[in-house]
């Protein structure tokens, strides 16, 4: 990455419970869309950088139940429950979820702070999280950490960001897109 940050999207339960399981399997790449900390606010530009997802995977904080609506005219959606999803609609969220895609586990949870397994001994190659408002991958121990940022109202001097995950051959790679430039 360079210093202009990332690139831009282009325009066009306890955690050890693992909860409703899919699967995604194809021989073509997978597209999964990955977003965070919404926090009500479902951006244009977020929309646009996840169209082409063949999954969504939101990491917590939608905000409202709409959000989730929203996205899953786009795709399906695999979504956790956030510190700040409160209400009835987000009791049927789990606390965590599980998503296979291409012979790849996923595991998603809100908070990492939070997450009470190892990923690598349960055969995870992804954990997806949110929270922090700040767009972050780093592999440890084999495993992918990936966190989008957040996609909902700008906090400080945050970025707001969305992600993408590619999964091929059973491999997966990790793609933070920026939403609004610098300045904004």
């Amino acid at each position: 990455m360079d210093s202009r940050g990332p690139p831009r999207c282009p325009s066009a339960s306890s955690g050890q419970a693992l909860a409703a399981q899919r699967t995604l399997a194809r021989d073509d790449p997978i597209l999964i869309g990955v977003i965070s900390d919404t926090h009500g606010l479902l951006r244009p530009e977020a929309v646009e950088c996840l169209r082409g997802s063949q999954h969504i995977i939101h990491a917590g904080d939608a905000g409202s139940p709409e959000i989730l609506e929203w996205l899953s005219a786009i795709a399906p959606v695999t979504a956790v429950r956030g510190n700040v999803d409160k209400g009835p609609w987000s009791q049927k969220l789990p606390e965590t979820q599980v998503l296979e895609a291409g012979g790849i586990s996923i595991y998603v949870l809100h908070d990492l702070a939070q997450l009470d397994l190892k990923p690598e001994a349960a055969g995870f190659a992804v954990v997806v999280s949110g929270h922090t408002h700040l767009p972050k991958q780093e592999r440890s121990h084999g495993v992918l950490y990936f966190n989008p940022g957040s996609a909902g109202p700008r906090r400080f001097k945050l970025p707001v960001s969305v992600g993408k995950l590619v999964v091929e051959r059973g491999a997966v790679r990790g793609e933070l897109l920026s939403l609004l430039t610098t300045d904004h």
